[in-house]
């Protein structure tokens, strides 16, 4: 009884997580087609979208979290709400010290945001489509120290930011598509 209860499970988590994947998709893009008319300063506009971005990774994690329930603990992902919701605040007070402040919180976010991906996206291997998802972990945490470096740039810009989103779309897309057999229940 248990062996038919996994595939149904496997596949409505692997459908739950294709539907949210393709969001991130679109989101992420449309946040970096925005962000990139705002890279060499940190307006209104550009500060609300910069806590927009941990905010709307806090709502994928939740979504996320609920899917995984029925495929394994979603305790890392609650653990990333967490992380993102202290990113929302810290890049909410980084903008008004600067584009270097925000490089530092973005990026020590991207680099803990990117081990709990790599290391939730490890196990579901078996479900399919996680190998772009364990790619996008490993290289959020490597971009995530380049951001930290580069806040001590003679004139940081927030262009690393809206770049670092633009792979991290196409990585949910590739993921997104590669977890369509397995939310077939194929």
């Amino acid at each position: 009884m248990s062996t038919l209860a996994a595939p149904s499970g496997i596949a409505g988590t692997a459908s739950a997580l294709r539907r949210l994947y393709f969001v991130r998709f679109a989101f992420a893009i449309v946040w970096a087609l925005v962000m990139f008319t705002m890279a060499s300063e940190i307006s209104p506009v550009a500060a609300v979208l910069l806590v927009l971005y941990p905010l709307f990774d806090v709502g994928a994690a939740v979504v996320d979290a609920r899917a995984s329930r029925r495929t394994g603990s979603p305790v890392l992902l609650y653990v990333n709400v967490a992380v993102s919701l202290v990113t929302a605040v810290g890049v909410g007070v980084a903008c008004a010290s600067g584009i270097p402040a925000v490089l530092r919180v973005w990026g020590a976010w991207a680099v803990v945001a990117g081990l709990v991906q790599l290391i939730v996206a490890v196990p579901r291997r078996a479900m399919g489509g996680q190998w772009p998802m364990i790619l996008s972990g490993g290289i959020s945490v490597l971009a995530g120290a380049s951001f930290i470096a580069s806040a001590g740039a003679d004139e940081p810009t927030l262009t690393s930011a809206f770049g670092y989103a633009i792979p991290g779309a196409i990585f949910f897309l590739i993921s997104a598509l590669r977890l369509g057999h397995a939310a077939k229940g194929d």
